[in-house]
């Protein structure tokens, strides 16, 4: 009897002992599922380190394949180093003041301190939650806000519409095209809510009149806007960026575009508007796009 029960408490032991360590396991399996951290908050938390220097964030790179498309940077992740070690100590700003995510991109928009005062737009590839592409587009920031008194990174930040990113997404690609691209302004004011439209380009004012307006007296200057190709359009809920190639003047240009939509209309836009450079000048063979 005595044996018998001697076993038992063996076999209880043996059971609390087991429990106890499915236990620990549950605990750090859920520390570690807290502790993993979405491709969006990888992108925020890299870009700030640009100010902070904090260097977690880095490896959230893919070391052995980074392709770049800022064309003055040179490719990988050396040429990412190398551009930090030219900024001025202390000099750097970074506030990502939207970010989005759509498949294995993120595209943020940031007021930037880099070299100068900057606005912002990035888009950061994923692979196996490593960042493995980036493209960007880069304006230098206005001393004061627009006509209508909007600045380029004010107004809201949230997200809604999950639901209907896929057919905003084609909005947008719709509109660029029919109206940028291809020049059929007869479509125009059925992308739109009457004249409900807030701007946040630096030079123009809101609603369609203001863009009308825009749009004249760039003609009057003999300044040439022409979209020639949409090469991504992105988008999360009710904001949709659209990245396209054209002309701004003389100027090979790149265009990047955000738009707000609000019941299958555009509401909102705002844009960064970066010339090209040469090739040159290319520091990479990766290209703009």
């Amino acid at each position: 009897m005595k044996q018998i029960l001697l076993s038992a408490t063996a076999v209880l032991a043996m059971g609390l002992t087991s429990c106890n360590g499915q236990q620990k396991q549950n605990l750090e399996t859920k520390k570690e599922e807290k502790m993993e951290i979405s491709n969006k908050e990888k992108v925020v938390a890299l870009l700030k380190s640009i100010e902070t220097g904090a260097q977690e964030p880095v490896g959230y790179i893919n070391q052995d394949n980074y392709i770049q498309h800022n064309l003055g940077v040179a490719d990988g992740l050396a040429g990412f180093g190398a551009l930090l070690q030219q900024l001025p100590p202390n000099s750097a700003k970074v506030n990502t003041v939207r970010a989005f995510q759509d498949g294995d991109f993120v595209f943020t928009q940031t007021d930037y301190n880099f070299f100068g005062p900057k606005i912002g737009f990035d888009i950061f590839r994923f692979e196996d939650g490593k960042i493995v592409e980036h493209w960007d587009n880069l304006q230098e920031k206005p001393e004061n806000p627009n006509p209508s008194g909007h600045t380029m990174i004010d107004g809201t930040t949230q997200i809604m519409d999950l639901g209907k990113t896929k057919e905003n997404k084609q909005l947008v690609e719709n509109f660029v095209n029919d109206i940028l691209v291809n020049g059929k302004m007869e479509k125009l004011s059925g992308y739109f809510e009457g004249d409900n439209y807030i701007q946040h380009n630096p030079q123009i004012a809101d609603g369609l009149s203001g863009l009308g307006k825009a749009l004249e007296y760039m003609a009057s200057q003999g300044i040439k806007m022409k979209y020639n190709k949409v090469h991504k359009v992105l988008g999360e809920g009710n904001f949709v960026l659209s990245v396209s190639e054209g002309l701004f003047g003389d100027e090979h240009t790149s265009f990047y575009d955000l738009f707000r939509v609000e019941n299958g209309k555009i509401a909102e836009h705002w844009d960064v508007v970066e010339a090209i450079l040469p090739k040159s000048e290319w520091r990479n063979d990766n290209g703009k796009f």
